[in-house]
C-alpha cells in the first residue's frame, strides 16, 4: 500500500465535523436576556445591602425619640433577618446562572423555569418586607402627630388612617413589585420564552 492509499484510508476514517443543529444559534440567542437578569440580579443584590445600611441610620435622620430606639432595632433586626434569608437565596440563584450554559433546550427549559421560579420569590420578598413599611409609615404618623393616638380606638379617624395606610401599602407594594419584576426580569424572561417556543414549532 503506497502513501496515497494510506491518506485515503486516513481521511475516509476520519469524516468531516458534523455540522452544528440548526436550532443551536436559536438557543445561544438566549444567551444575551440571561446575561441581562444576572446583571440585574447582582446589581440589585449590591443595592439591597446599601438599603438595608441606609435604613439602619434612620432615626438618626427623622431624630427619633430616645425611648423609641429599641423598639425601632428590635423591628429591624427582625427585618434584617428576613432579608438575609431571601438575599441568601437570590445570591444562590445569581452564582448558579453564573455557572448556567444554553447548549441544550434542556438547559434552557430549565433555567427559564427556575427564572419564573425566583421571580415569584422576589415577589414572595417583597410582601415579606410590607409589615415592616406599614409599622414604619405608623411609627413616623405616631412621631409627627403624637395626640393623634392618643385619642383612642373610638376615633373614627384614627381608625380611618390606620386602615388606609395598611390598605395603601398592600397595593402599592403589590403593583410596585409587579412592575419591578416585569422591568427588570420579566420582559428577559419571555424574550427566552419566545425562542422556547421557537423550538417547539421545529
Amino acid at each position: 500500500m503506497d502513501f496515497n492509499e494510506l491518506q485515503s484510508a486516513w481521511n475516509n476514517d476520519h469524516p468531516n465535523p458534523a455540522s452544528l443543529p440548526n436550532n443551536l444559534d436559536r438557543i445561544q440567542s438566549a444567551n444575551t436576556p440571561l446575561d441581562r437578569i444576572k446583571k440585574n440580579l447582582k446589581n440589585e443584590f449590591v443595592y439591597q445591602i446599601i438599603s438595608i445600611i441606609f435604613l439602619g441610620f434612620l432615626p438618626l435622620f427623622y431624630g427619633f425619640p430616645a425611648q423609641a430606639y429599641a423598639i425601632f432595632y428590635l423591628l429591624f433586626s427582625i427585618f434584617v433577618a428576613v432579608c438575609i434569608y431571601y438575599l441568601v437565596k437570590l445570591y444562590i440563584f445569581y452564582r448558579r446562572l453564573g455557572k448556567t450554559t444554553l447548549s441544550t433546550k434542556d438547559s434552557l427549559y430549565e433555567t427559564y423555569y427556575d427564572i419564573l421560579l425566583h421571580m415569584e420569590l422576589y415577589k414572595t420578598f417583597g410582601f415579606a418586607l410590607t409589615p415592616f413599611v406599614i409599622l414604619f409609615l405608623l411609627g413616623i404618623l405616631y412621631l409627627k402627630m403624637p395626640d393623634f393616638f392618643q385619642t383612642g380606638t373610638d376615633n373614627h379617624t384614627f381608625l380611618l388612617a390606620t386602615f388606609s395606610i395598611v390598605t395603601f401599602s398592600m397595593l402599592f407594594m403589590g403593583i410596585v413589585l409587579e412592575w419591578w419584576v416585569h422591568h427588570f426580569y420579566g420582559k428577559y424572561a419571555r424574550e427566552m420564552r419566545k425562542v422556547i417556543d421557537q423550538l417547539k414549532e421545529e
